[in-house]
């Protein structure tokens, strides 16, 4: 009894010393590797997500210094089109359009007056003239007008970003150009090469919403303000965070740069996971050391405890694994007594179990690899009649068809065949194992005198051994050079034939020599039925796809003859009608310019009766004109003192020669009155240069009134001829009534180019301050003091023309 109770407490304190000796380790070399680990986990952590943020912070910076100068540069662009040289619609619409042909983010260009008024609208599908859409009240005109360049709001349409830029026109009231850019452009600031692989990248506007963004950013136009990160920018204090989240909820590293001056924040964000990877990387590779500490700590342990245990610890553990079928373990006691012969037993009986189970081994093995073998080639069958099943196409069937050959037979490489019936030959049409391109007669077998050709005679397969020592095989045989030059020795020929006849041959080349089995040339019969039933039912397919291509064609040629007949119908049709209409519409010109001749110019009587519709063209309108009054100095008092027939005859001549001219210059005659005569330009036929005309025609006035004057001083006559030029709107339409029509104009300019006619002198020429602007290069003139005319309540700005010069050249112009 106390033998038995000292026995199991040595076994308690063998037990005991040798878990303390590997706690112990174990305890020492995990307390130290998981402290340093935590450290370096930490250091790295700090350093890595401040290298990120210092980067993406880079990047942000660049980019929104990007954006901010690719909107100065359209500004700039935009700029160029309010020049003060294009003073007409027809110059800013091609100025404009010449604008819209070479920058691509404009998509719109607006010209508004000074009145906000809309003048043209031109976008590269549609042009809008004098539409007269007040803009007066827009924030984006007021602004504009404010502080001469107004950046508008971002905005969305369809889905697209938006914004407006602004541009005043120089001098006076001279108005805006509004310009739509199109921001889609922006995504080229964003692009991966520049984003990064693992980042993404976004602007949002004032109001959160996304303008463009990387590929694995948000979708353009979502609202972002809901995420904290841009919550922070556009909070009144604007301080960004370091962290936040994206769109589906995840933890991210994120950076953000104002645009002030567009009110725009670009934003680069990493996720946190992706980010902090090299410290979850490090955290495993602290991981692995640990648990090496750990099996050193138990090794070291097991050492120090085994020299107490070894010979218990090793019968035990070698009866152990005896029984655990470790036939091959060998129990090692140097103890010199009879432990040590025990162990010899087991050792020896452990031996025999050995060889007994090494016999068993190996007819489980072999029996194993028959059976994998079949289970194998009937997967390959499977595979092949899915193919068939699954595809039309010969040349999707035929690569499959090679490769699981090749994998069934554990050959080296095959080769199928097509056969041609009409010029009796074997054509090569798939290969594996050896170049398809390659050059040789083996691409093209006459199927006489081939191994080939007689597989398919007789319907089963051919096998050669060896053909550098086989007589059975053509020594001159196309294949043979081929197949022996590229090191290959034994072939079988597979005929590929049905009930219908020949369709090629499946050619397995081995490197090695030797006999095929027969239970593999079986089932290389069987795998080559499923090969033909691929062929064929490609070929059939083929067939009936052709023919439904074919009355395709046909029915189609059928639809067009039908087609024609019926336009040529429509368009007999059409040609009665025409013919009737030129008819009418000859007449109608004939009457139009009988009645415009009334009271127009006959060029400008030709062009308004040539005008699709005639009639708008006189209706009551509003439009920038000129207007030119002349009277002559001194008719009153010559009236009251001569005769009237002599006054009719200075009438006569004066009319006539002032008549010539307003007829050179397409001006239109609004009225005589007396010796008074008012002349209009641009209007009712709109002219480019209606200024320029005018002015030039009231220089040619007095050069050929001149001698007239100095004919009637002659005559006891004392005349003098006085000229009033002046530009602005009036409205314009037919006045009188059905008997007699006159064209008129009625608008304040009308009453300021005659009150200036009333303060030019003899000889004397006075416009307007605007008019002498426009054509300032082209005349020699002077300022006149303030005018104060009769009804109008402020001063009038004026010049005097003193000739003119023509029109600048080119170099002058320039400068």
């Amino acid at each position: 009894m106390n033998a038995a109770t000292d026995k199991g407490k040595n076994w308690f304190l063998r037990g005991g010393l040798f878990a303390k000796y590997v706690l112990a380790l174990v305890g020492l070399v995990v307390f130290v590797l998981a402290v340093n680990g935590a450290l370096e986990t930490w250091i790295s952590y700090r350093g890595i997500k401040g290298t990120l943020t210092d980067a993406m912070s880079e990047k942000a910076d660049a980019t929104a210094k990007r954006i901010e100068q690719a909107i100065s540069d359209l500004e700039r662009q935009i700029s160029w089109v309010t020049r003060a040289s294009s003073n007409t619609i027809e110059l800013r619409r091609a100025d404009y359009a010449q604008l819209l042909g070479q920058v691509p983010a404009v998509s719109q260009l607006t010209l508004i007056s000074g009145q906000g008024r809309e003048l043209l609208r031109l976008s590269r599908q549609t042009t809008t003239v004098n539409s007269n859409a007040d803009f007066s009240r827009d924030t984006r005109f007021t602004e504009t007008i404010a502080r001469g360049t107004a950046y508008a709001p971002a905005y969305f349409r369809d889905g697209r970003p938006f914004m407006s830029i602004g541009e005043q026109h120089s001098g006076f009231n001279a108005g805006v150009t509004m310009a739509e850019i199109d921001l889609r452009f922006l995504n080229d600031y964003f692009g991966d090469s520049q984003v990064g692989r693992l980042a993404h990248a976004y602007v949002v506007d004032g109001k959160g919403r996304v303008l463009a963004s990387s590929s694995k950013g948000p979708e353009v136009g979502k609202d972002l303000a809901a995420l904290p990160q841009v919550a922070a920018v556009l909070s009144p204090s604007g301080r960004p965070i370091a962290s936040g989240k994206d769109v589906d909820g995840n933890a991210v590293l994120t950076t953000a740069t104002a645009a002030p001056n567009l009110g725009w924040h670009v934003f680069y964000e990493q996720p946190t996971a992706q980010a902090l990877s090299p410290i979850r990387d490090q955290l495993v590779r602290i991981a692995l050391l640990i648990a090496l500490g750990l099996v050193v700590a138990i090794i070291a342990g097991t050492i120090l405890a085994r020299r107490m245990l070894e010979p218990i610890t090793a019968l035990r553990t070698g009866a152990r694994r005896l029984g655990a079928g470790d036939f091959g373990h060998r129990i090692e006691v140097k103890t010199s007594d009879e432990l040590e012969e025990l162990a010899g037993q087991f050792n020896s009986m452990a031996t025999q179990l050995a060889e007994t189970y090494s016999d068993l081994e190996a007819k489980v093995k072999e029996r194993t690899r028959d059976l994998a073998q079949s289970i194998n080639e009937l997967k390959v069958l499977e595979e092949v009649g899915r193919a068939v099943a699954s595809s039309l196409d010969l040349n999707a069937v035929l690569p499959t068809v090679g490769a699981r050959a090749l994998e069934i037979t554990h050959a080296d490489a095959v080769l199928i065949y097509g056969y041609d019936a009409a010029q009796r030959s074997f054509n090569l049409t798939q290969s594996i194992g050896i170049d398809a391109a390659t050059e040789g007669h083996h691409r093209a077998i006459d199927a006489a005198n081939s191994p080939l050709g007689e597989a398919a005679a007789k319907g089963e397969p051919l096998a050669f051994p060896d053909l550098t020592t086989n007589a059975d095989y053509p020594p001159d045989h196309p294949l043979r050079d081929v197949v022996v030059g590229a090191g290959f020795r034994s072939v079988l020929v597979v005929p590929l034939v049905d009930q219908q006849g020949v369709l090629g041959a499946l050619v397995v080349l081995r490197k090695a020599a030797g006999d095929f089995p027969s239970s593999l040339i079986g089932l290389m019969k069987t795998f080559a039925h499923q090969a033909v039933l691929a062929m064929r039912n490609a070929r059939l397919f083929t067939e009936v796809d052709q023919k439904s291509h074919a009355l395709e064609a046909a029915n189609a040629t059928v639809r067009e003859q039908a087609d024609k007949l019926r336009e040529q119908t429509e368009a007999l049709k059409d040609w009665n009608k025409s013919l009737e209409q030129r008819v009418e519409t000859q007449l109608g010109e004939i009457e139009r310019i009988r009645r415009l001749e009334r009271f127009l110019a006959p060029q400008v009587a030709q062009l308004i009766a040539s005008s699709d519709n005639p009639e708008g063209l006189l209706d009551s309108h509003r439009r920038e004109v000129t207007v030119v009054f002349c009277d002559l100095r001194g008719f009153t008092a010559f009236t009251e003192a001569t005769e009237p027939e002599e006054a009719m005859n200075v009438l006569r001549e004066y009319h006539a020669a002032l008549g010539k001219l307003i007829f050179k210059y397409e001006g239109t005659l609004d009225k005589y009155a007396g010796d008074g005569v008012m002349i209009l330009f641009n209007a009712p036929i709109q002219l480019a240069d209606h200024t320029a005309r005018a002015v030039k025609m009231a220089v040619e006035m007095r050069e050929t009134v001149g001698p007239l004057t100095e004919k009637w001083r002659n005559r006891g006559h004392s005349l003098g001829f006085g000229i009033g030029i002046a530009l602005g709107y009036a409205t314009l339409g037919q006045v009188g009534f059905e008997q007699r029509l006159e064209y008129a104009a009625i608008g304040s300019v009308t009453n300021l180019a005659s009150r200036l006619c009333g303060e030019a002198k003899a000889g004397q020429i006075v416009v307007s301050r605007r008019v002498y602007g426009m054509v300032e290069p082209y005349v020699e003139g002077r300022a006149i003091d303030d005018l104060a005319l009769k009804g109008f309540n402020h001063p009038i700005l004026a010049a005097e023309i003193l000739s003119w010069k023509g029109e600048p050249s080119a170099e002058a112009a320039a400068e």
